[in-house]
Order: C-alpha cells, then structure tokens, then sequence
C-alpha cells in the first residue's frame, strides 16, 4: 500500500490539505481571527479597500472578516498571507514561538532539577565514603588496641638466703620487693626490656646465677 503512495494525485492532497486548513480554522475561532487580520493589516498600513484588492475581494468582505462575521477560506488565508506577510501559523494566532519558549523552559527546568539531583547524590556519595574512611581508620585503631594486651612477668629470685619478687610488664610496670634502691636501678636499667618478657627473665635470672644466687 505504502508503495503505491507516490501514484496518488496532487488534487488529491491538495483537498486533504485544503480541509485540513479548514478544520485548523474551525478549532480556532475562540482565537479572534478577525481581530488579528486587523491588527495585522492596520500593521502593515492596508486599509480594507487595499488588502481586498489583494485578496481580490470586497471591502465589505475583509469588514466581515476583521468583525467576524465571517471567515477567509483556505484559498483567501493563503492570499491573506502574502498580502500580510505573515505565515498562515501567524495569521491564524498560532503561538508557535510561545510553545517553543514553554518547552525549552520546560526542558531547562528539567535540566536544572536533574542537575541538583545529581548534586545531591554526588554530596551523599563523598559523605559516605569519607564516613566509610573515618570508620575504617577507627575501627583499625581499635583493633590494634584491643589486639595489643599487656604482658606481666613474676620471677622469684633468692640471693644470700633473702627473697625477691620482681614484676614486670609490658605496660611498664616495674616492682621489685625486698630489692634495695641500687638493685632495683641495676635491674632496671641493664636486665629489664619492658618489650621482651622472655629476654627480661633470662637477664634477671643471668644475673643472680653470676651471684650464686637462683630464679624459678
């Protein structure tokens, strides 16, 4: 069917296109078309005589038309739009430009909510990865701490029939009970590694072994 298309004559389309021009006019007489035909000529400084001239019909008839009484057909819209020049969009008041304007303002409209979306998730994401870093970093501090527990060591220790109690930990605490000031400094100082428990009880026991003395 499609095919056969380009075979139909161009009287017919011209009477679809006539009639088309037609039910146009029908839909849009609460437009005024009279009132715009005035407009248009006193515009273009026609009197009636003049544009009926062009149209090639009477005074009386562009009268009826500017009043409403009556209305141009398709073939005098088209002369009424030379005459006028103005398109027969124009001529009939169709407000394609404020159509245009509707949509593109419509369209920036959308543009701009899309955009304060976008900004708005954009926002929310950086939030939440800066909170999912603070997190990490607090959750990896927390381990470290928790997993970090503190050492003590108890090492009984006799030199010349006296006993000693040294404790140590790996927080730094120190206690030796019985130990003179000299002794507990030379401990300290020079046996004691408050990071290495095992290598702190073999110094202190090092050191009374070398003065006859014992650990358990």
């Amino acid at each position: 069917m499609l095919k056969n298309f380009d075979k139909v004559p161009k009287s017919f389309g011209r009477f679809v296109k006539n009639n088309f021009i037609i039910i146009a006019i029908g839909r849009r007489e609460k437009m005024k078309l009279g009132e715009h035909i005035l407009k248009l000529r006193k515009k273009t400084g026609l009197s009636q005589e003049q544009l009926g001239e062009l149209v090639d019909v009477t005074r009386q008839t562009i009268s009826n038309w500017e009043l409403g009484a009556t209305e141009p057909n398709p073939r005098q819209l088209k002369l009424l739009s030379k005459a006028l020049n103005v398109s027969i969009d124009e001529l009939l008041d169709n407000d394609i430009k404020s159509v245009i304007e509707e949509k593109v303002s419509n369209t920036e409209k959308l543009a701009g909510i899309i955009i304060n979306i976008l900004k708005f998730f954009a926002i929310f994401i950086i939030a939440s990865l800066i909170l999912i870093i603070i997190g990490a970093c607090i959750f990896s501090n927390a381990r470290t701490i928790t997993t970090t527990s503190i050492e003590n060591l108890e090492i009984s220790c006799s030199l010349n029939n006296k006993d000693y109690l040294i404790e140590v930990g790996t927080d730094g605490y120190y206690n030796c009970s019985n130990c003179d000031k000299e002794l507990q400094v030379i401990l300290k100082e020079d046996y004691i590694d408050f990071e290495d428990l095992e290598s702190t009880e073999e110094n202190i026991t090092s050191y009374f072994d070398k003065h006859n003395g014992t650990c358990e």
